[in-house]
């Protein structure tokens, strides 16, 4: 038997290391039976754990110090283009070319983080096109300049948006530089809280019309449904807007009021006001987004608790819901474009978005 024992004591001694590795940190292990990709694969996990840590080891204070540096970039001390360095914070030494390089990644990130925690999938029970926006959608195919203003209240002005970054006309225009990075696109938030329509005619020639723009987004009847104004007192000057922005050749998509409580409590003016502007639109033959039943098939359909798209005011949207809309309505502009590129003539009357 004792010929068996150096046998017995090996096993014994592998067994035991074994064990012993199993018991081991991760971190702790040899790389040197890896492979390379392993190695990497490994060392970047480690990198992003202690990041994670040291994430969750800062104060509240830091953070909000980091987050208030995240929301306007540094602005450099001293004379001319020279930044003054302060030795205490090596962060400052950045000229400002990369200060604005880390500004805009945050903001890629920022956005991209929206998304990642709810992704903005397509309504399901609400058809995903707007029809031909011939006049937008020929310039962008032509490479050439164009205006969009985004024209409204207080939802177009961004309110309840943690960052202007966030607000629906910035994404929109993220979204189409985006698409199309060469093209020289112009969007410009003409969003007033409070306002509306009869408040918007007086800005009309000043603040849109004036600028010649290829695209007008007019957001309009919330504050009406509110106000328990008339909605066919609405109706009546919203056409008389569109046809003063049509003569000066734009294209023109209206935006319904949105699904939320503060306007699901005021139900039948609600929907009297969201019927009658799809009825303008039909009439004066322009695209219309149904934002109202774009939200409500966010909520009913797709299971989508309101709070997450809807700030506690119970009103307005939120960073996801501004991000949603805005990625919704840009899709519809790419799909406009790639139909003017590809000569297909869809009628300027032909709306998929028709609310019920």
């Amino acid at each position: 038997m004792s010929r068996h024992y150096p046998f017995c004591l090996s096993i014994l001694l592998i067994v035991s290391a074994a064990g012993l590795a199993l018991l081991m940190p991760a971190s702790v292990l040899p790389l040197r039976a890896q492979s390379a990709p392993q190695q990497t694969a490994q060392q970047a996990a480690l990198s992003d754990a202690a990041k994670a840590k040291t994430e969750s080891d800062k104060t509240e204070s830091e953070k909000k110090s980091e987050s208030a540096g995240k929301g306007e970039a540094a602005k450099p001390t001293g004379v001319g283009n020279v930044a003054a360095v302060d030795p205490a914070k090596p962060a400052a030494q950045k000229g400002i070319a990369g200060k604005t390089i880390d500004k805009v990644k945050e903001v890629a990130k920022s956005a991209g983080d929206i998304f990642s925690r709810v992704p903005c999938a397509s309504p399901k029970g609400v058809s995903r096109s707007m029809g031909s926006l011939p006049h937008v959608a020929g310039k962008l195919a032509a490479g050439k300049p164009v205006v969009i203003v985004a024209f409204g209240s207080s939802s177009t002005q961004g309110y309840g948006a943690t960052s202007p970054e966030f607000n629906y006309p910035n994404r929109l225009a993220a979204q189409l530089r985006r698409q199309y990075p060469t093209a020289d696109i112009t969007v410009v938030n003409r969003g007033k809280g409070g306002d509306d329509a009869p408040e918007m005619m007086k800005r009309l020639q000043t603040e849109v019309i004036d600028l010649h723009p290829d695209m007008v987004i007019w957001q309009v009847g919330t504050n009406a449904v509110l106000r328990n104004l008339d909605p066919a007192e609405t109706a009546k000057v919203v056409e008389d807007g569109i046809a003063r922005i049509q003569a000066v050749g734009a294209d023109v998509v209206l935006v319904d009021p949105q699904y939320s409580p503060a306007v699901n409590a005021k139900a039948e003016n609600a929907g009297k006001m969201v019927r009658l502007l799809s009825k303008v639109a039909e009439l004066r033959r322009v695209g219309v987004f149904p934002r109202f039943e774009v939200m409500r098939d966010w909520h009913e359909k797709q299971a989508i608790p309101i709070e997450n798209f809807v700030i506690s005011d119970g009103l307005h949207m939120s960073d996801w819901g501004y991000a949603c809309f805005a990625q919704l309505l840009g899709d519809d502009i790419i799909k406009s474009v790639g139909q003017i590129k590809l000569g297909v003539n869809v009628p300027a009357d032909v709306r998929a978005y028709r609310p019920m």
